[in-house]
């Protein structure tokens, strides 16, 4: 029996869009190439501990349904907040703090923001699908088809994908584990300005809430561009900038770079989302900026749209 909905892409977006168009009444499955959901929230376990590779926090910002979904999830223990202070650091080493909005984080890991919102969903992992078409996924009825990823990728799947191109920035994040705290405890996370290999660094045991002694580096989408088919090529002068920009006297034990391809959007369409009969699409890059709260507002007005329909 075909469903009314196919969603194609497991992230956050995909997820929200299916929970609307559940919620609403109709049927919908998703189908993620990922043996489990997560997209660009994914987390990995690395020595034992799930590490966040992916977004590094998110902001409510005023979307009242996004809002009510976080209060949720604070409730349940699922996320919380972070901070509200932040540094930016020079070149050189110098030091800023900065106010701004509270950031939350998840404390077993942003997945399970994703894996929270597919509870009850059904749900395909490990699946490629080679191609789809208005109302068909690899040649199947699949009700209506929603591509819940980066519009490069949803061309792969479709030729002539009615929308105008898009332009993504890659990133790789590094994940650096010393045997101990070696950074100050108040850290939580620094932008890095003028840097030409690192543009923000996470401290990811305090966003955790775990104290764990580990870092995670991402890259500047031009250093990511460098060492794009050789992402472990960047740990090393990564992991020497990062202890030089916070003061790090020792090696890390151990490291782990994860290559991001479309990490996000260099810019946003300004549209929720784009939908035409039988084909639509949805994501970080639908909105006025890329932002978790971004996808998961998208996919959530375009399930609600679809459910409607």
């Amino acid at each position: 029996m075909t469903v009314d909905v196919t969603v194609v892409g497991g992230g956050i977006s995909g997820f929200a869009c299916a929970r609307a168009v559940q919620d609403a009444g109709r049927s919908v499955r998703v189908i993620d190439r990922g043996r489990r959901p997560g997209g660009r929230l994914s987390s990995r376990t690395i020595d034992g501990r799930a590490v966040d590779l992916g977004a590094s926090y998110f902001v409510v910002g005023d979307d009242a349904r996004f809002a009510r979904v976080v209060g949720d999830w604070e409730a349940r223990g699922i996320a919380r907040p972070w901070t509200d202070t932040f540094s930016a650091i020079d070149v050189d080493g110098g030091q800023t703090r900065k106010t701004g909005p509270v950031r939350w984080a998840a404390p077993a890991g942003s997945r399970a923001l994703v894996l929270d919102l597919a509870d009850g969903i059904d749900v395909e992992s490990g699946r490629d699908v080679e191609r789809v078409e208005a109302y068909r996924v690899d040649g199947e009825d699949a009700g209506e088809v929603v591509l819940a990823m980066p519009e490069p990728q949803a061309r792969r799947l479709m030729a002539g994908i009615p929308v105008a191109p898009q332009e993504w920035e890659p990133v790789i994040a590094v994940v650096l584990r010393w045997d101990a705290r070696r950074w100050p405890v108040d850290l939580h996370g620094a932008f890095v300005n003028g840097h030409p290999d690192v543009a923000f660094i996470a401290d990811d045991g305090d966003r955790r809430g775990d104290g764990a002694p580990v870092l995670v580096v991402h890259t500047t989408g031009e250093a990511a561009q460098r060492w794009i088919d050789d992402p472990d090529a960047v740990i090393a002068p990564v992991a020497a900038a990062t202890r030089r920009l916070l003061g790090i006297d020792a090696e890390p034990v151990a490291a782990h770079a994860h290559r991001w391809t479309f990490a996000r959007p260099a810019r946003t369409t300004g549209e929720p989302f784009f939908r035409s009969p039988g084909l639509s699409l949805c994501g970080d890059a639908w909105g006025d900026s890329a932002a978790v709260r971004t996808a998961w507002a998208s996919g959530d007005a375009l399930g609600r749209a679809l459910a409607a329909s």
